[in-house]
């Protein structure tokens, strides 16, 4: 797994030129800064530790829920933990270590073969805790200064995944009442999370005027990071995490969202409007039925995208790239982008719900009541063996949901 896990990753690094890390000239200084986190009160330290979820990774010397119960007894140490690192700009090396545990993509794929199985790192409870103090401070800064891109979903107070389907839904409904035809391009990246190249993303914090101590805490968050497989019983030895931000992490998901913020200008520069949700990106392009130049103007903007990319260490996997055309009725929209050909489909699965060429949803309808069947077909075979507690917990959480 390991072995798999770290070729994947550098493959795709290999690919990408070594001198550029700073992807694009400089920007001038914003008016607003963020130089410094600030020290937080310890009954501040005490809601961040008991609201947190007690998930509990191997690295944990003690249960989270235990840490929980007796957090009041120690709060006057990790009070001065949090607020050493935050003042400091340092994060520990003890803070910096995952235990990844493979987790199948599909429940329907093979599970003897590694090319099945993704990455999912488990960090210990107190270090998400301390990235819960950053990720509150560098929300609000970021909030209060509208720098956060307004078309990404990911990360933001009231919003959702929900949020970002209702966006895009809306949007091609619109186009269809305007006797508009309409292309949804769902883009497909590959490990993206983990070749973040640092340096590039650094600058682009410098950009949105983080510096000083807060700008050195994330540096020191990124750099020195290591990581271990676990599987089954056993552990593999330590590896390095030269790029990439933790997926599993608090502040990861917030960070690769700064990092791609650029990207919305690229697609912006060619007419499409687009949504994001993490690193899922939706392209929205419609146009009248008439309009014969559409698939250059899509292939045009996909080639950008595709350089821009690669600027910023970002692998476009053209082969997994969903086109959805919705016209009156179905017909074929095919974009040819570096070679490669993405062909339209009358269905594309998006953030989980599957979308159709004629915006019925029938095709998912049938897909969430095959799955509510199968579930309440096991559940009925084990019925006789369950309270009508244990059976409401299973029905609530394997069928309604």
């Amino acid at each position: 797994f390991v072995n798999h896990f770290e070729k994947k990753v550098d493959d795709i690094r290999s690919s990408f030129a070594k001198s550029n890390d700073t992807a694009g000239p400089a920007h001038t200084a914003l008016p607003c800064a963020l130089t410094s986190f600030s020290p937080l009160s310890p009954d501040e330290i005490s809601r961040l530790v008991t609201a947190g979820r007690p998930t509990t990774c191997p690295l944990d010397p003690i249960p989270s829920s235990l840490l929980q119960t007796i957090s009041g007894d120690l709060l006057p140490y990790l009070t001065s933990l949090i607020n050493s690192s935050l003042t400091a700009g340092y994060v520990p090396s003890v803070f910096k270590r995952a235990r990844v545990a493979p987790l199948l993509k599909k429940p329907t794929l093979d599970p003897s073969h590694v090319n099945n199985y993704r990455p999912v790192s488990l960090l210990s409870f107190l270090s998400k805790t301390l990235e819960c103090a950053v990720l509150g401070q560098l929300s609000c800064y970021l909030s209060q200064n509208d720098l956060l891109d307004p078309n990404q979903s990911g990360f933001k107070t009231g919003h959702s995944t929900e949020t970002a389907l209702l966006c895009v839904t809306e949007a091609l409904r619109t186009a269809k009442a305007n006797s508009l035809s309409s292309a949804l391009i769902l883009l497909d990246l590959s490990a993206a999370f983990d070749t973040v190249n640092h340096q590039i993303l650094l600058s682009k914090l410098s950009e949105l005027g983080i510096s000083g101590a807060a700008h050195a805490w994330i540096a020191s968050y990124l750099t020195g990071r290591s990581y271990q497989v676990a599987w089954r019983e056993s552990v593999s030895a330590p590896r390095a995490l030269t790029t990439g931000v933790p997926q599993g992490s608090v502040l990861g998901p917030l960070l690769f969202s700064l990092y791609t913020k650029s990207l919305g200008s690229v697609i912006s520069s060619h007419g499409l409007s687009y949504h994001c949700y993490a690193d899922d990106t939706q392209l929205i392009f419609s146009f009248p039925p008439s309009d014969n130049q559409a698939a250059n103007r899509i292939s045009a903007c996909l080639a950008d995208i595709s350089v821009w990319m690669t600027d910023h260490h970002l692998k476009l996997n053209l082969g997994k790239t969903e086109l959805l055309f919705l016209p009156g009725k179905f017909h074929d929209l095919a974009i040819t982008v570096d070679n490669s050909l993405v062909s339209s489909s009358q269905s594309a699965k998006n953030l989980g719900v599957i979308l159709d060429n004629t915006l019925s949803f029938s095709t998912n309808i049938k897909a969430v009541t095959r799955s509510c069947r199968f579930m309440l077909y096991n559940i009925r075979r084990v019925r006789p063996c369950l309270t009508q507690e244990a059976t409401q917990v299973l029905i609530q959480a394997l069928v309604i949901s």
